[in-house]
């Protein structure tokens, strides 16, 4: 059960999925290459391995996901965890849209409902890539949850903190989740930390990759009046990242308490 009623202590995961594909070795990404395409019998059994972790989670921020095409035998993968774990709120955003033979996605798995969910149009040299930007709490006293998978290039994740960055400064409180291929030390992140209140992780906290962690390219990244109480990769291989989560104390006066739902309603929203 949640500790976000009782203590107002939030649970917080993200995750590179690879879209189940699951990679031990660098040789598997030339021999594993065809699953980015078409079906694989062990897709979903991979996915469902994580079921048992997600659900004692609040807010799971999903990246390489799809949203239902042939290689995912048309199954919307957020959905499908969506429903295997529980979470009555979720939300998709198609990031490259290749028709049937895929849909890249980054995915937003919730325990509380948000009151507003957007797409923020990224820019970048070869454009599609967003943001998802959840809204919690109220207007009076917000929290701004940011799910991201940011380009390669350097000069493009330049340009995509810096409008991140004057997204996060619209919030009173914010998170900053997912993929940003880049370090902690890195030019732009520097420039995201000096711009917003979002503050640098305590400690390096290695994902990728996943069967020999190297680099701290996954971040869940949080503004100062967020207490981070921990933080850590967890050592499940369903990918070629790991998982990274954290639990954070939320100030009082921000209670998000009344908006969270135990159990999974009938329909998912």
């Amino acid at each position: 059960m949640s500790n976000l009623a009782k203590e107002n202590i939030l649970r917080i995961l993200s995750y590179n999925l690879q879209v189940g594909i699951k990679t031990s070795r660098p040789s598997q990404y030339i021999t594993g290459s065809w699953k980015h395409l078409i079906p694989h019998s062990q897709r979903l059994n991979n996915l469902d391995e994580t079921i048992s972790f997600l659900e004692s989670y609040d807010i799971v921020g999903l990246q390489e996901t799809d949203a239902g095409s042939l290689r995912s035998n048309y199954i919307n993968l957020t959905e499908y965890l969506a429903n295997r774990a529980r979470f009555p709120f979720w939300y998709h955003q198609v990031n490259r849209n290749l028709g049937h033979l895929a849909k890249h996605s980054n995915g937003l798995l919730s325990r509380i409902r948000p009151y507003n969910t957007e797409n923020l149009r990224l820019p970048g040299l070869i454009p599609g890539r967003q943001a998802i930007v959840a809204k919690y709490g109220t207007k009076e006293e917000s929290l701004g949850v940011f799910v991201v998978h940011l380009a390669l290039s350097k000069r493009a994740r330049m340009r995509q903190l810096a409008m991140i960055g004057e997204r996060v400064n619209e919030f009173d409180h914010a998170i900053l989740m997912g993929d940003l291929n880049c370090k902690v030390d890195s030019r732009e992140m520097r420039h995201l930390f000096n711009s917003t209140k979002l503050h640098e992780p305590q400690e390096e906290v290695r994902t990728f990759p996943s069967w020999q962690p190297q680099h701290h390219i996954d971040h869940i990244l949080v503004t100062s009046e967020l207490e981070i109480l921990s933080a850590k990769s967890l050592k499940h291989f369903c990918s070629d990242h790991l998982p990274i989560m954290m639990e954070v104390k939320l100030p009082e006066t921000l209670d998000l308490s009344s908006t969270l739902y135990h159990r999974h309603p009938s329909e998912v929203a």
